[in-house]
């Protein structure tokens, strides 16, 4: 139902358009609260790069994660990985990942990274807490962010969206009427976009 509502095929899209406006109205004026240095972003000693995407829903971030590590770390580069850790419930916050770490604590995308790159991989609600914890047991040399294109609290150098190539954006509005979580013109503000199955279009990287 979820799918035919955000694709347009069900009328239903439009009755829910008051609640998209809103969350429309918030989510920008959160990101132009910190445009206009109302709020203040952390900034990390160490280059900071965010994967994430628009819409809601998997589109192929984590992959994207573990290769953009793996090429990194073959020209020697050491590398940490962040993460939300969605699905997964920790005793406590920021959580360092260990070879024990399960799945229920730290959720499945990280458990997965950490496995494939062996890169230090840390989860918590506050990306910063969980960027500080890496720097505080590793020497790393730059941070990547799985997910958190919407986290703006972190302060980024290089942002990459990652766009569902059959999907695209749906009926293009915000969330709950549709898929959004920014609007597609944000694309225009980030430094790259790679399509994760069918067709790219100008400017986007298949």
């Amino acid at each position: 139902m979820i799918a035919r509502i955000w694709s347009g095929e069900s009328p239903l899209w439009r009755l829910l358009l008051p609640l998209s406006w809103l969350y429309g109205l918030v989510s920008g004026a959160i990101r132009l609260s910190y445009k206009l240095g109302f709020k203040r972003a952390w900034r990390a000693p160490v280059p900071v790069v965010v994967v994430g995407n628009l819409t809601a829903g998997g589109n192929g971030k984590t992959p994207v994660v573990i290769w953009l590590v793996e090429k990194l770390q073959q020209r020697g580069v050491r590398v940490g990985v962040v993460s939300r850790g969605y699905g997964g419930k920790a005793a406590a916050y920021p959580l360092l990942l260990t070879p024990e770490t399960t799945t229920a604590e730290a959720g499945d995308e990280p458990v997965l990274i950490y496995q494939r790159t062996g890169a230090p991989v840390a989860v918590a609600p506050e990306r910063a807490a969980a960027v500080k914890a890496i720097l505080a047991a590793h020497n790393v040399q730059i941070i990547i962010t799985d997910d958190g294109l919407q986290h703006y609290r972190l302060a980024r150098d290089i942002e990459i969206v990652v766009i569902d190539g059959v999907r695209r954006f749906g009926n293009g509005w915000w969330l709950p009427a549709g898929p959004m979580r920014e609007r597609a013109s944000r694309l225009k503000t980030v430094d790259a976009a790679i399509v994760n199955g069918g067709v790219a279009r100008a400017g986007e990287i298949p």
